[in-house]
């Protein structure tokens, strides 16, 4: 998957030159090719940046990414809010407008809801659950063949953040400091789907949870449907 290109060049060579560079690479799937792109995927995977902060996580300077930033904003895909940390000016962090999630996959959304309204209105909301649990039975069966030589919970949870990666979701993991693991979705490539029926969002909850243990604890706290810029879950072992 590719994101949809921004006409609008970097005005810094040096972020041009990473552009440059990334589109000549084997790089995956979803990767973004043009400056503007790298921008749009640095919001989405991080949520709100400073264009200093962006500068750096893109390995430029942060007047190229805030002048890539400004463009962005006449488009009306980036916009910007003041932060006052501490003594001095206040900072400005810039974000995703709604607009910008048009430039990401998703997943033929126009068919799939009128698919899913067809099933409802001529089949009935049985058929559709029918749907639903065979999409789940299927996904989670998948998920344990590749997580069955996966013995600890960390290796479970990073496994299925590299499956949900390669289905678009954008995953990524991490530790946290009370020992517990947090799974992220930045992306939601069903969410068309998943707002028309969230009959699949409890599909997917519900997966998770069967496939790393009756013994672990999976608790969604940020719920993209319901206006989270990501999903993400929290997840622990439970204690004996």
């Amino acid at each position: 998957m590719t994101l949809k290109t921004v006409g609008a060049n970097m005005s810094s060579q040096n972020l041009e030159n990473v552009a440059q560079r990334d589109a000549a690479a084997e790089a995956v799937s979803w990767s973004p090719r043009s400056p503007a792109e790298r921008v749009l995927m640095a919001l989405k995977m991080h949520g709100a940046l400073s264009s200093s902060a962006l500068g750096a996580k893109l390995g430029t300077t942060g007047e190229a990414a805030r002048q890539q930033l400004a463009r962005l904003a006449e488009e009306g895909l980036v916009a910007a809010t003041s932060e006052v940390r501490g003594v001095g000016r206040p900072t400005q962090s810039w974000s995703l407008t709604p607009a910008a999630q048009s430039r990401f996959p998703d997943t033929h959304a126009a068919l799939t809801v009128q698919l899913l309204g067809i099933v409802r209105n001529s089949l009935g909301e049985q058929a559709l659950d029918t749907l639903i649990a065979i999409r789940e039975s299927e996904t989670r069966a998948a998920y344990e063949t590749e997580l069955a030589d996966r013995t600890s919970l960390r290796d479970k949870v990073a496994a299925l953040a590299d499956l949900r990666s390669a289905e678009g979701y954008m995953a990524d993991w991490r530790e946290e400091a009370d020992g517990s693991l947090l799974l992220i979705e930045n992306h939601c490539p069903i969410c068309a789907a998943a707002t028309a029926c969230q009959g699949f969002c409890r599909a997917e909850l519900d997966v998770f949870r069967s496939v790393l243990g009756p013994r672990v604890e999976v608790v969604r706290n940020e719920h993209i449907v319901n206006g989270g810029r990501r999903c993400s879950y929290a997840i622990r072992e439970i204690a004996p």
